[in-house]
Order: structure tokens, then sequence, then C-alpha cells
């Protein structure tokens, strides 16, 4: 496994389990994130001067040999949406680096890190469904991801790199605005909201033109798989889910860091090469909008069946690690509460009901709540889940949903107006302040 701080990488970061570094490698053999040190490490991006069908048709089975799916969230597979893009008229092309959430950091630890294989994913992308521009979307409170994007961009301009031209945009830094149709809806001029889609098969459109939106991290994918061959790609990783992603980890660790693992790796794995000292509590799972998975399931592998099976999913590629004595249910509440004030407000199941349920849980959490405060919680959930115009409120109600499970036994004291003394604890996981303090009454 290859780790990074948050902020800045740590000496002596150790390779993925079974192998070399890969996403991250160019800053871990030079030190360096410049297009000279990348070039030192991967070669030139695999261009030809002459993008044909053939080529472009290649580098879709390649991509779809490998098996690499979406790392944003969503898992879809990549090659699918590379197919239905050649098939459109020359879409544009938004790389999504927008985080998303407080307890990310990987999508700039990638900027900063290994900025030009993005860049090299992207341009590859762009040549084969014929995309005659990039926009590459860092948050507007990102400035250490847009520093690494403007000054690679400017060497690549200096020497000549190939692919279309690339512009830097910085869409609002808010959880609902990484949403792929949100993240469009700002190119085209909008505010960055949701929209209704069916299914991730739905093109987003700016006017008549189709948008391709691809993950930072799925794009420097593309771009070692275009150099290494999908069987070098599947060297790591499980035959169900091959490769390396990125992983945040914070909590009850050391510091907040980013590691690179190989899919499959156990749980427990990740979590002590962090830093979390053994005995540790839950470990919430795929973000803010995922799972919490109880401390006896920790072998689980990190991989999307696994995981689906403990009730639990990759997502947005962070993981939260409790102390054994903290209080899960208070930290479910800053959550739920930070959900609720990034709400989208374009319907009921979001602007009132994420909000009530925040305040079932604060409640709870301060042992306020009445005889029929869980069921009322439990019927608020059912009310939320599937009905919003976005699917925002189902990550809220997913993880509040196993919070009621994994920590039911606090949930019954905290009811019977017993809570743990843990409560009044400061935040372990990363809540911006209103939501931080929401718990103790503070707002």
């Amino acid at each position: 496994m290859t780790s990074t701080s948050s902020s800045t990488t740590t000496a002596g970061a150790r390779r993925p389990q079974g192998g070399p570094p890969r996403l991250l490698a160019t800053w871990l053999q030079t030190g360096r994130a410049d297009l000279a040190a990348h070039l030192s490490v991967h070669g030139p991006v695999p261009l030809p001067r002459h993008v044909g069908p053939a080529w472009a048709t290649g580098l879709v089975e390649d991509v779809g040999a490998a098996g690499l799916t979406g790392r944003g969230g969503a898992g879809f597979p990549t090659s699918r949406k590379l197919a239905a893009a050649i098939a459109g008229r020359r879409p544009l092309l938004a790389v999504n680096a927008l985080e998303g959430e407080p307890a990310s950091r990987k999508d700039v630890t990638l900027l900063v890190h290994a900025p030009h294989l993005v860049l090299d994913g992207a341009a590859l992308v762009a040549a084969a469904v014929g995309a005659p521009q990039i926009a590459v979307c860092v948050a507007d409170d990102c400035p250490e991801g847009t520093a690494a994007v403007e000054t690679a961009l400017a060497e690549r301009s200096r020497t000549g790199v190939g692919g279309p031209p690339a512009r830097l945009a910085r869409p609002p830094g808010r959880y609902v605005s990484g949403e792929e149709s949100a993240l469009v809806a700002w190119l085209a001029g909008g505010p960055a909201r949701p929209r209704f889609r069916p299914t991730k098969g739905v093109p987003l459109t700016i006017g008549r033109r189709t948008v391709l939106v691809h993950s930072a991290e799925t794009l420097a994918n593309v771009a070692l798989i275009a150099r290494h061959g999908p069987d070098w790609f599947r060297s790591a990783g499980v035959p169900e889910a091959p490769g390396t992603c990125l992983v945040t980890v914070s909590g009850a660790v050391a510091a907040p860091v980013v590691r690179e693992v190989e899919l499959g790796t156990p749980l427990s794995s990740i979590v002590e090469g962090a830093g979390a000292g053994a005995p540790f509590g839950a470990v919430l799972v795929g973000g803010y909008g995922g799972s919490w998975v109880r401390p006896g399931l920790l072998d689980t592998p990190y991989a999307p069946g696994p995981l689906a099976a403990v009730g639990g999913a990759v997502g947005a590629g962070v993981i939260g690690v409790l102390a054994p004595d903290a209080c899960g249910v208070a930290e479910t509440a800053r959550i739920a509460a930070y959900m609720a004030d990034e709400s989208a407000g374009q319907c009921g199941p979001c602007v009132f009901g994420l909000r009530a349920v925040a305040d079932d849980l604060v409640r709870l959490t301060r042992g306020e709540g009445d005889g029929k405060l869980v069921s009322r919680l439990r019927r608020r959930l059912q009310d939320v889940d599937g009905r919003g115009a976005c699917r925002h409120p189902d990550g809220a109600a997913r993880l509040v949903r196993s919070a009621l499970e994994v920590f039911a036994r606090d949930v019954e004291a905290h009811a019977r107006h017993r809570p743990c003394a843990a409560w009044k604890r400061s935040p372990i996981l990363p809540v911006p302040r209103p939501a931080a303090d929401v718990v103790r009454g503070r707002r």
C-alpha cells in the first residue's frame, strides 16, 4: 500500500501490497510531480499521431478487458461510458475532481502528486471520443488542487503535449456539486444541482452536445491501462475488482491519510496501515452516503461484492474509523446534520425529510427523545429513501439506517434517556463547524 498524508506526502510511504506503486508512482519514485518527472517514470502519453476509429475502439476494448470501473463513487463500467460517448457527436469531456465531502482528500492528493497522469487519461479519452475540449473541474475552495492543475496545464502547453485544449473550471465546493449531473448543470451556466436520472446510462447534455464526465482517478487509471495493458492492470486487486484505488482514512488515526490500496485488501489492513491503534470500533465505509460496518466484520475485503454482503460499499473511497469508546450515535447525528445542510433544495424528501431525520438524531444523541422517537425516525427514513429528485437523500438514509443497526445497543440506551458520556466529546470524523456544533446545541 502507498500512503500520503491528507495534505503532504509522508516520508517512507509504502508501496501497494503485491507490487510497485501505480497512481502515485511518480511522486514516490522522484519526490516530484512536474512533467519531466512524470515522463521519466511513465514515458510519453501513448497518443497516435492520427487517431482513427480502430485506435479508439482498441482503447475502449482494453479498458473493458481491464475491468476498470468508475472511481468517483458509482462504480459504473468505464468502457460502457466510453463506448456510448464514441457513438455520439464529439462530446465535451469533464474531469471531475470535486472531492465531494469533508472526509475525502484523494482527488487533491492525485492532482498535487500525479496531475499529468490525470491529464494523460483525459487526453486519451478526449481523443477516443472526439472531444474538442477538456474541462478540469476543481472545487473553488481547493487552492492546492487549483494550483497543481494550473501548473500542469502550463507545462503541457509549453511542451506541446498532445490532446485537445484543456481549461480549469472551478465549480462551488459543495457535497452535491460533485454529482456528475450537477457538475454538467453548472458547466451549462446554471446552479450546481443534480438532475433526475433514472439510470447512469441517460446521457448528460449541454444544449445538443453530450457531456462525458469521468473522475480524476478513473482517468489516471485509463492512462495506466493505455501504457501497460489490461493484463498488467489486473495483476493487482482481485478478479472481480481489479486494480488499485485511493482511499482516505480519517477518524481515530494518527492523522488523516490517503492510501493507494489494492482492491480486495481487508478493511482491517487498510485501517491498521493508516495508523489506527487496535482495538478500534466500527468503521464508516463509502463516505457520508455510505454505511457503518461492525468491528467483527473488518476482515471483509475492500471490494464492491464483499462490502455489499455486509451492507457497505466502496463509494467515494472514504473510510472513517471510530475508537471503541466513541459515540457512533453522535458521530452519525453530526454527519446527518451536514447532509441536511448540503441539500440540493429541489424536493421535499431532501429539504424537509433530511432535516427532520437530523433533528431526531440530535435529540436521540442528547437523550431527549420521547418513547416513539426511534420508530418515528425509522418511518422518516422510509419516507425519504428513493423518493428524492436525486440520490442525495438515499445516501443519508443509508448511513442513518446502518447506524441504527450497528449501534443498536447505544441507540436503545440513548432512547431511554441514558446517553453515553462520549456524546459530548469533539467530533472524530471531519464535518464543517455548523454541523459539528449542532449536537451540543450551539446553532
